[in-house]
């Protein structure tokens, strides 16, 4: 069980805290989470029993770890154009609830959009949607700014060269 306070990832929807444990005001008797997105506005809500996927945000050494790899994983890039297929492509990559997939779907969008004349708002979303959470869980980690975590990776891998 999480504690009130810790920061944990929910599901698809990044970093949230913990910011209540307690029945909802139904009055269904079962305890929920009440947890307040990083990132966006409102409150989730979840069973403490619930099959959702949480688990605790990385620490600043795997953090920093993570960052030194990001050089060496590979762009997710799907060959298929059809727009099921390559939303469905995107939502199974999502599901991993890993950086890695995140870092791999910022860099085959990038690559993908920057081969293209037109701009795909669907495709800048999805990749807008993947920084956010990783850059979320990054600057839980790392203590910093979400806005700072751009600039941090750069440094860091600047000076790891």
């Amino acid at each position: 069980m999480y504690e009130i306070g810790e920061k944990i990832i929910y599901g698809e929807n990044g970093v949230c805290t913990v910011e209540k444990i307690a029945p909802l005001e139904s009055g269904d008797g079962k305890l929920y989470y009440y947890l307040r997105p990083l990132i966006g506005s409102g409150t989730y809500f979840a069973p403490v029993d619930t099959k959702a996927f949480m688990r605790p945000v990385m620490s600043r050494a795997a953090a920093e770890a993570f960052i030194d790899s990001i050089p060496d994983i590979q762009p997710a890039i799907c060959s298929d154009n059809r727009f099921n297929h390559v939303d469905a492509f995107y939502k199974e990559l999502f599901k991993q609830h890993s950086c890695e997939a995140l870092v791999s779907i910022v860099k085959g969008l990038s690559s993908r959009m920057s081969q293209r004349k037109t701009k795909s708002s669907r495709a800048e979303a999805i990749m807008k949607r993947a920084r956010d959470m990783l850059h979320g869980e990054l600057a839980t980690a790392l203590g910093l700014e979400v806005g700072e975590v751009e600039d941090y990776i750069s440094r860091r891998l600047e000076s790891a060269e």
